[in-house]
């Protein structure tokens, strides 16, 4: 399995040099790096002195780069969705429409962009793959993709199967579907089939992210108030969606106890500027981005306390909204939901009380 990094920060913190020089690094101590760049711009391949395909190629030994392109990606992608209405209909409907003649819709990007990067971990080709994207609440937003539509499909298929609507067509469902559609499903396993891969390869992805020896971000910064305010709220944002931030890496700028304090418990590396073309001088000061472990987990179930906890740093408490719908807790940070589902032994259980104090939220049950 390969290590997924990303870098989160303000937009011109020299995330996407951070993320060159991180390739280079790794790839020097003998990783099998790809480093996937989604900016459609000149920048990446400017700073590589290459220029980017939407496969990869070589760059140097142990480093392929791919520039990802939304249109490219949905056209390959689309084959794919006609295989999987083939193997589930008798008589596929998209048969006649192609790729190519697709446009790609707002907030399609992300989506293409994290299914490429699931083929490529799946490949068994890479060691590491560093995504160059946006790095902000669209790149966390992609991470916490899987949670979300883990969630929608839940919860709608819950609302479905337990509507009056749903209770008067079932019984019709099985000889429609079993006639037209040449599918066995019934009232009791509506979409059963595809309905479960989707979920599992959610889960899949759901548990990726959340392990930090499989994705993890790093936040990039300057010494300026707006790009550290920026970072700390991307670093609350990330637990949201369970991705664990590794460190802090300071651009071209001196670390100081100010600093320091900012992103308690988070170690933070200063990077020096170094002239065009010369990594080295960056490459050298990195850390080694692979070693994320220690860090505190964005969330904590304590069932013999009755309690969940979690990690939200960059937020206070006018920020944080709490609200609990049956099996499930939600929680309202910035610009991010999560939901959390409880174990069976709070399940059901109301939520008795909620503390935030020193980045933390304890809910009591």
């Amino acid at each position: 399995m390969a290590l997924i990094l990303t870098f989160l920060g303000k937009g011109g913190t020299g995330r996407t040099t951070v993320a060159i020089a991180a390739a280079k690094q790794l790839a020097s101590k003998g990783a099998r790096v790809l480093l996937a760049g989604q900016d459609p711009g000149p920048t990446l391949g400017l700073l590589l002195g290459a220029s980017p395909s939407p496969d990869p190629q070589e760059l140097e030994q142990n480093l392929q780069v791919v520039q990802f392109q939304s249109a490219v990606l949905l056209e390959r992608s689309w084959e794919e969705v006609k295989k999987l209405e083939a193997q589930y209909l008798r008589t596929p409907l998209l048969k006649n429409v192609y790729g190519q003649e697709l446009g790609v819709l707002p907030g399609m990007d992300s989506a293409l962009a994290l299914n490429a990067i699931r083929e490529y971990e799946a490949s068994g080709k890479y060691d590491v793959i560093i995504y160059d994207g946006s790095g902000d609440q669209t790149t966390l937003r992609m991470l916490g993709m899987p949670e979300i539509l883990s969630w929608y499909i839940r919860r709608f298929r819950k609302v479905v199967e337990d509507s009056d609507l749903w209770r008067t067509v079932s019984p019709f469902i099985q000889p429609i579907s079993s006639a037209v559609l040449n599918v066995s499903w019934s009232g009791d396993n509506f979409a059963q089939q595809p309905t479960n891969e989707v979920n599992n390869l959610l889960e899949r992805g759901r548990a990726a992210v959340a392990d930090p020896n499989r994705v993890a971000a790093y936040l990039v910064t300057t010494s300026a108030p707006t790009a550290v305010s920026t970072a700390q709220y991307f670093w609350g944002s990330a637990q949201q969606v369970g991705l664990t931030v590794g460190g802090v890496l300071l651009n071209q700028e001196s670390v100081t106890e100010a600093i320091s304090e900012n992103f308690t418990p988070l170690a933070v590396s200063s990077l020096p500027s170094s002239p065009p073309g010369d990594w080295q001088p960056l490459i050298d000061a990195l850390p080694d981005l692979r070693q994320v472990s220690g860090l505190p987990k964005p969330i904590e179930i304590d069932i013999p306390g009755r309690q969940v906890r979690l990690f939200l740093p960059g937020f206070d408490k006018k920020q944080v909204k709490l609200t609990q719908y049956g099996p499930e807790v939600t929680i309202e940070a910035g610009d991010q939901r999560r939901n959390i589902s409880l174990p069976p032994q709070l399940s059901g259980q109301p939520v008795k009380g909620a503390k935030f104090q020193n980045s933390y939220l304890a809910i009591s049950f």
